[in-house]
């Protein structure tokens, strides 16, 4: 059987630490070592790379490197400060118009996959498609332009109704359109015309190898002072969606629980703000910790006695955390402070795995990680729980999902 070359659109790529970055650097990866495919992937230069040496290299607009048998076409856009929506968009649009250049540098492809970063990349994925003669794939992490209420400083109703039509033309030449769950394929069906025939489900991943349950008690517990506390812990990446300030008012209406902690690990343009409220309101039990790389991951979630997922009011199925699987793979409970027909909340019940409150509800949050504090027999249950339901979403599963969907609409 002939060697598959399957090239991908995504901003976010090794070694950027982005979740979606992540997610399809592990697929990538995947593609090449597990079924031998040819992977090119142009995608832009790490806004926060999980190794600086890493990101530097070759300049130009596009850049070739090579890493772990993927052919990178690296695209250069601007690289202005993302705090402002100005910034944003001319980051954006620059590597946009890089991104369709890179697409001339490709060598033919069988098969074209963009993903939705920027939510306009998959015009220029779109185009490398039609330049080839080979077909397209949209595979959606966030959905615009609903997600674009996320924006605190910009709202437009003009880019809203261009990145409405920009998404229902791709849906319709696409020949499979890939959701990360059943909401997010409801939306996509209903509010963007994506055929459900051709729309697939294929959820995010941990890898049940990598992420294990471990001792509470470790190197990292210790150097952080955490032993001998009861730890809450939010890791990932602390953005726009995740409305976290209320997990901030649930650790104050705690704070009189002396051991309770709450930790918060990663980076993101919400940090700062964060860090300014517990402050202000003198929260001792409030910690902030920088981003873990991938091989301490194992240790970090094993520091955590309890998760926190949460997700703004409104974007159910617009947005899929995909922290919820690295915290399923560690074996640890959590609790979901998300709407009612969240993909998490569809988890949760089928696997009793956490507790769900109202989103933004800070007195619910706090009441749920009270049960689970006095409750530490539950505690273990639900952990227990959530590592089985680990291994209905492992990284081979997920993987072999890709392949075999790409295999067969490459070859039709």
């Amino acid at each position: 059987m002939r060697q598959l070359h399957v090239a991908l659109f995504n901003r976010s790529f090794y070694p950027d630490t982005a979740a979606t970055g992540q997610l399809l650097t592990e697929l990538c990866e995947g593609l090449v070592r597990d079924y031998g495919c040819k992977v090119s992937v142009v995608a832009g230069v790490p806004l926060i790379p999980a190794n600086p040496q890493a990101a530097a290299g070759a300049r130009g607009i596009v850049s070739l490197e090579d890493y772990r048998g993927i052919h990178i076409l690296r695209s250069r856009g601007t690289r202005f400060s993302k705090r402002r929506f100005a910034g944003r968009a001319a980051n954006y649009l620059t590597y946009f118009l890089a991104a369709c250049y890179a697409g001339l540098k490709l060598e033919r492809p069988d098969i074209v996959v963009a993903a939705t970063d920027p939510p306009i990349i998959g015009l220029a994925a779109y185009l490398a498609a039609r330049r080839f003669g080979v077909v397209l794939v949209m595979s959606y992490q966030d959905v615009f332009p609903e997600v674009a209420a996320l924006l605190e400083d910009f709202h437009s109703g003009t880019v809203n109704g261009v990145l409405q039509r920009v998404n229902q033309f791709l849906v319709r030449r696409a020949v499979r359109t890939v959701a990360l769950g059943a909401t997010m394929k409801r939306r996509l069906v209903e509010g963007k015309g994506a055929d459900p025939e051709r729309t697939v489900v294929i959820p995010s991943w941990a890898d049940c190898c990598e992420i294990t349950p471990a001792a509470r008690r470790n190197a990292f517990s210790r150097r952080h002072g955490f032993d001998d506390k009861f730890v809450v812990m939010h890791s990932g990446n602390i953005g726009l969606s995740q409305s976290l300030e209320q997990v901030v008012d649930a650790a104050e209406c705690l704070k009189a629980v002396r051991d309770i902690q709450f930790v918060f690990v990663g980076e993101g343009v919400k940090k700062p703000a964060l860090q300014s409220r517990a402050e202000a309101k003198g929260l001792s039990n409030v910690s902030f910790l920088p981003f873990q790389p991938k091989e301490r991951l194992k240790e970090s979630f094993a520091a955590a006695d309890l998760f926190v997922v949460s997700l703004k009011a409104g974007l159910a199925g617009y947005i899929t955390p995909s922290k919820l699987y690295g915290i399923l793979a560690a074996g640890r409970p959590y609790v979901a402070a998300v709407e009612e027909e969240s993909e998490i909340t569809a988890v949760t019940r089928k696997y009793q795995c956490g507790l769900l409150a109202e989103p933004g509800n800070a007195r619910q949050i706090a009441d749920c990680v009270l049960t689970f504090y006095n409750d530490r027999a539950l505690a273990r249950r639900y952990g227990e729980n959530a590592r089985n339901a680990a291994f209905e979403f492992d990284r081979p599963i997920q993987i072999r999902a890709y392949y075999n969907l790409l295999t067969a609409v490459a070859r039709a």
